[in-house]
């Protein structure tokens, strides 16, 4: 689908809603680092408003930007956001709660404490770990009212506390989605940078944790380090090296 056609998108699932909300999130396949996901909430104003109509064109799906052009967007997303605009909130699973959680787990967590940011959670929500539930009918009651229609990259999320609908590929096909796309990946790599000065030498600042060549030989020679996620890197860990102490690939 092409990018002018996100807003046509958008136009149509907000049909009967007061706004609509995407969500994404970034860094759930990478070896190291926090997973990060955001959440925008856009009216049907704000989509036929004058910077929807202009520039929205410009917005992708993260994957496809360029970092200046992700970095020069989430610029305009601050402005929208102070003009009232639109509404935009992040959130963030440590890679302690990638481990505990497993990976799905620490995503939906994420996703909640970004769409937590535009509905507050109440006093029963605020418990000190509100995925944890006393009871099956407890989990069932943990029900949020939205007035907003909110949409998900990719599969609908089991047991998962806000009504959603998932859409496979949203960050190509929904304006709302794609913003939050790029709130989210600029948040994550900024969080990257951060992490390669506390662990130098692995490269965070380059590949932002994902398993790329010279990241995988970092770890090899290196070690893991505190920000790296432990289960992702069983699979690494087990395959033979050659002699000369480097991975030896099959592949």
């Amino acid at each position: 689908m092409k990018r002018r056609q996100l807003r046509g998108f958008d136009l149509k699932q907000i049909f009967g809603f007061e706004g609509l909300i995407g969500v994404d999130e970034a860094g759930r396949g990478a070896l190291a680092g926090p997973v990060v996901a955001a959440a925008v909430l856009g009216s049907q104003e704000f989509l036929e408003g004058r910077w929807a109509v202009a520039k929205s064109g410009r917005v992708n799906d993260s994957k496809q930007l360029p970092a200046a052009e992700r970095a020069a967007l989430w610029a305009e997303f601050e402005e929208l956001v102070a003009q009232g605009q639109i509404h935009a909130h992040y959130g963030v699973a440590s890679v302690a709660e990638v481990e505990t959680l497993n990976i799905l787990g620490a995503t939906k967590v994420a996703m909640r404490r970004a769409l937590e940011g535009i509905y507050p959670p109440t006093a029963f929500q605020q418990k000190e770990e509100p995925d944890l539930f006393a009871s099956e009918a407890e989990k069932a009651a943990f029900q949020p009212t939205v007035s907003c229609k909110i949409l998900i990259d990719g599969l609908p999320l089991r047991h998962f506390p806000y009504p959603h609908q998932g859409v496979v590929n949203g960050d190509a096909r929904s304006l709302c989605v794609a913003m939050a796309s790029i709130i989210a990946k600029v948040t994550r790599d900024r969080l990257m940078n951060e992490l390669d000065a506390v662990h130098p030498g692995y490269g965070f600042a380059q590949h932002k944790g994902y398993g790329t060549e010279e990241h995988r030989e970092a770890i090899l020679r290196l070690g893991r380090s505190l920000a790296h996620r432990d289960s992702f890197l069983r699979k690494l860990f087990a395959q033979p090296r050659d002699l000369a102490g480097q991975l030896t690939l099959f592949d």
